[in-house]
């Protein structure tokens, strides 16, 4: 059988029609298309971090539970003593497992477009049929929209994203508790960019049956470790562990974010820092001619240029060092529109110079 047979043959045809994730290279550019936290540990706090992990014994699996870092977690981000926690390989393990427990053919996923790229993905790899609910103008939720969705197609999830990606804009928990009541299936409450934004669910944590809330540690600063959480029902998150792999979360990391947790207060103050220089770029970036751009509770900004200049501004800014993430055609709403990540001082002020020539290049 040759090749091009095989894969005919037996990979699904919803993962051959899938494109696999791409990131963009950034060698010699300055880095803002990912949402990554721009600040690192200073000596101090890395040299007793490399200290902790020197003490890690890397013969044995790491404890299965990671009943240490659970705690501390729990501890950390006030998790409601009658929720349970579970852990992923970063979020997107998370919304895996939900998928692989709840979805597959013949069922629906839901959310708000345009919303995380991964909702539809992980939703197709599944085989449930992902339905598009579009947002308003603003990009807030259409609550209405939404409502009537859930009614006609009584989806398996629904994906709530508070802060939503890309578009920056939190979601009322009021909102929340509406959908949890209205859909008898999973409401997911993803709050990765909960470090930047006032609103949370986390206090109703275990309060509604179909509800989980779910952080990552990526946005502040642990991108590299892939930690997240998901916060719920102890039964819901106890089936939904059911189809989480053996000793997922590798030993370093389990040391590593109880390290990090410790020092909580150094990555609070960074999100604030993170918060008053958003401010300062999204004035910017609306003080130039012919820009949207969008309010945001997020660590980015999202902004849309002049009809047909989206990508070419994009390009511009590459030719001018700078990577901002193009969504110039990942979704209808979202024509023309580039989203930035704030960064340092001297990474904004760079962006905005850089977007300023951009502009002048397109004209």
């Amino acid at each position: 059988m040759t090749d091009d047979s095989l894969i005919e043959h037996w990979v699904h045809p919803r993962i051959q029609d899938l494109a696999a994730y791409q990131v963009a290279e950034a060698q010699g550019l300055i880095k803002l298309d990912a949402m990554e936290n721009p600040y690192i540990w200073d000596e101090t706090l890395r040299a007793q971090w490399l200290k902790r992990l020197a003490a890690v014994l890397l013969n044995r699996y790491p404890d299965p539970e990671a009943r240490a870092l659970i705690e501390a977690l729990r501890r950390r981000f006030a998790v409601p003593g009658a929720a349970a926690l579970l852990l992923g390989n970063g979020s997107d393990e998370l919304i895996q497992m939900v998928a692989l427990a709840v979805g597959g053919p013949g069922r629906v996923m839901l959310a708000p477009e345009p919303s995380f790229s991964m909702y539809r993905v992980i939703a197709t790899i599944t085989g449930c049929d992902y339905v598009d609910v579009p947002r308003c103008a603003d990009f807030s939720v259409d609550a209405e929209a939404l409502l009537q969705a859930i009614d006609q197609h009584d989806p398996c999830c629904v994906f709530l994203a508070c802060p939503n990606n890309p578009t920056g804009n939190s979601c009322d928990p009021a909102l929340v508790e509406k959908v949890a009541h209205a859909c008898s299936g999973i409401v997911l409450v993803d709050e990765a960019y909960h470090a930047f934004c006032g609103d949370t669910f986390m206090d109703r944590a275990g309060t509604l049956d179909n509800v989980l809330v779910m952080r990552t540690l990526s946005k502040l600063g642990l991108a590299g470790l892939r930690l997240g959480f998901l916060v719920g029902p102890e039964v819901l998150v106890g089936e939904i562990n059911k189809v989480r792999l053996p000793y997922n979360i590798n030993t370093l990391t389990q040391a590593s974010v109880e390290f990090a947790l410790a020092h909580l207060e150094w990555f609070e103050d960074k999100a604030r820092a993170i918060c008053r220089a958003r401010d300062d770029v999204y004035r910017a970036i609306n003080s130039m001619r012919g820009i949207t751009a969008y309010p945001s509770q997020a660590n980015f900004v999202l902004f849309r240029l002049p009809t047909g200049t989206g990508s070419t501004v994009f390009d511009a800014l590459c030719n001018r060092g700078v990577l901002v993430k193009n969504l110039h055609g990942a979704h209808d709403a979202l024509s023309d529109c580039l989203r930035v990540t704030v960064s340092t001082k001297e990474e904004n002020e760079a962006f905005v110079s850089a977007l300023a020539g951009a502009l002048n290049d397109s004209k």
